[in-house]
């Protein structure tokens, strides 16, 4: 079955299959977003309005076996950043997309009425419904009443009341194989589902699969790739105790943010550390390790239930107990596991929202540490979208313009994640350039900078981060690509067996020859692609740049501050 473009308009509600443009072959995951919204989407468009477009597409690899090739990529122009936008997350849809031979579904246009819709994908293309029952509902109560009409088998990618709101921080809420909740998180790409009047998207391969070329040398490799990853150290602590390991690490290393970065180190970083909720997830019996998409051979994810020993969230990350903990100074797993879950119910980014609420925190909204009040927010305030609802809904920055905050932790206007830039200064030029807005996913530095992966580069010297953060941002573009988990980017650092794996399943795949030189390039060209977009819409290098607060304030216990020139900024684009 030959791969296809399915496209979808939303004004006069028709559907079409096309044949992919040559130009667009090469490409799966971020790299076909990002190409798909370069070409289609006049780059000074309203977000919001009807030239926009909602691009979603599984990676190159996505629907074979290969281990840990379950993400999912989405994109569009970011209604939070006004940035070329693509968002990830695991999940069961990638895969089935690409059972489906879609290679990416389009939603253009915008209904002409207030009348919402549902997406039904199939091989056969794209069925176009109205849709009443689960508009207002929260993910979890849509995703149960749907797989119960629909058949538990069924992909599901939906938004929540945020993304119905259109709050520029809404997600795009992906089922994963348990019948929880994944996030496409970063950017508002929920609101942009909402300004189409779609509420949800299922997706139903029926007897659909992927064709692979030549099925020996993909299953040696195959071998290889996950061997790879599984043998490496970072993996196994992350299957032990998942990504919230961190907590203690990025502590110690005095860049954990608290208190809306006004800290780098919580005093109760213990009480929220990825051992203590290993211990509490044990107890309480949940599950330690568990993956959120199939062929995960990591298991990241866990299951973390409450104390009557009921689910409360799962895929429960360090950037989110960061951002409801140490950033809010809440140190309660339980306030914070609820807190998480409100955010999955209501589709709506964990880092963006907390970040918010820390800068609401220091307007005096409420106090700091005030985990009750976190949890009121978000019920009586987000999730009626009330005034200050939608201020918070909208993300940290326009906190920080309702309240005249001046520590205001955003770049292009999204709120930055987990890791100080003042103290791991490679992260810092990693949320400066991002083509997304501030986003450690971009280009990981903490793995070299802190976790001595790829070797060591000292995280508080300015030497050398320009480049780490460079060659780590091509390298995550192209894995981001895929369909895999950037996670595989421990094993491709460290162990040499790795990379040339997954280049040989790439070419297993397709009947092709790529080497590691057409990956490299492949990296470059979608970084330039987005670059460019970027500069259409009116960003400037002057953009790229963090906020003034990072340089005139230090932060404990270094006492260091973020001292990188614009000109050395600059450098990162010369490639």
């Amino acid at each position: 079955m030959a791969d296809k473009i399915f496209r979808v308009n939303m004004t006069d509600l028709s559907t079409t299959i096309e044949t992919v443009p040559a130009e667009w072959a090469g490409h799966g995951g971020r790299g076909l977003t990002s190409t798909i919204v370069a070409a289609e989407v006049p780059p000074t468009c309203h977000p919001l309005g009807p030239n926009n477009k909602l691009v979603v597409a599984p990676g190159l690899l996505s629907g074979t076996p290969a281990a840990n090739s379950g993400r999912l990529s989405c994109g569009a122009k970011s209604p939070l950043t006004g940035t070329i936008k693509e968002s990830n997350s695991g999940g069961t849809s990638a895969q089935l997309l690409a059972k489906c031979g879609c290679k990416a579904l389009i939603i253009e246009g915008q209904p002409k009425s207030g009348t919402w819709y549902n997406l039904a994908v199939t091989p056969d293309g794209v069925t176009i419904n109205e849709e009443k029952e689960v508009i207002g509902k929260g993910n979890f109560d849509a995703i149960e009443i749907l797989s119960e009409r629909l058949g538990a088998s069924q992909g599901i990618i939906t938004i929540g009341p945020a993304g119905e709101m259109k709050m520029r921080a809404a997600n795009l809420s992906v089922k994963d194989p348990d019948g929880h909740l994944r996030s496409c998180g970063r950017g508002g790409l929920g609101a942009v589902m909402g300004s189409k009047g779609v509420k949800f998207i299922s997706i139903d391969p029926k007897d659909g699969k992927v064709e692979i070329a030549d099925m020996d040398k993909f299953r040696a490799a195959n071998k290889a790739f996950a061997k790879a990853l599984v043998d490496h150290p970072v993996s196994q602590a992350l299957g032990t105790y998942g990504t919230n390991v961190l907590v203690n690490i990025i502590n110690e290393s005095g860049g954990l943010p608290t208190r809306n970065f006004t800290q780098g180190q919580f005093e109760g970083h213990e009480q929220i550390s990825g051992e203590t909720m290993h211990d509490l997830i044990q107890e309480r019996e949940g599950k330690v390790k568990h993956n959120c998409h199939k062929g995960c051979v990591i298991q990241c994810s866990q299951i973390y239930n409450d104390a009557k020993n009921e689910y409360k969230t799962s895929g429960f990350e360090y950037e989110s107990i960061w951002a409801l903990g140490a950033d809010c100074a809440i140190d309660n797993l339980d306030h914070i596991a609820e807190a998480d879950h409100l955010l999955d119910d209501l589709g709506i980014d964990s880092i963006e929202t907390a970040v918010a609420i820390g800068v609401a925190m220091e307007a005096g909204v409420i106090q700091f540490g005030d985990g009750e009040g976190l949890l009121r927010l978000l019920t009586d305030e987000v999730g009626k979208g009330t005034g200050l609802g939608r201020i918070i809904g909208g993300g940290a920055g326009d906190v920080g313009r309702a309240y005249g905050v001046t520590r205001v932790p955003v770049v292009k206007n999204q709120a930055i994640p987990a890791y100080d830039p003042r103290a791991i200064k490679g992260i810092g030029i990693t949320y400066a350039t991002s083509t997304q807005g501030a986003d450690h996913t971009m280009g990981y530095t903490i793995a070299t900078n802190v976790l001595g992966v790829g070797g060591t580069l000292d995280p508080l010297s300015k030497e050398g981060q320009v480049e780490l953060s460079r060659n780590l941002q091509i390298a995550t573009a192209a894995i981001d690509s895929t369909g895999m988990c950037l996670f595989i980017a421990f094993a491709a650092l460290d162990d040499a067996t790795c990379l040339p794996a997954l280049i040989d399943l790439i070419n297993a795949r397709f009947g092709i020859a790529l080497t590691g030189d057409d990956v490299t390039n492949l990296g470059k060209s979608i970084l330039k692609t987005e670059h460019a977009f970027n500069l259409a819409a009116g960003f400037t290098n002057e953009d790229d740049r963090l906020p003034e607060f990072f340089s005139l304030e230090p932060v404990a216990p270094h006492n260091v501050v973020w001292d990188f020139t614009g000109a050395e900024i600059d450098t990162f684009w010369a490639f």
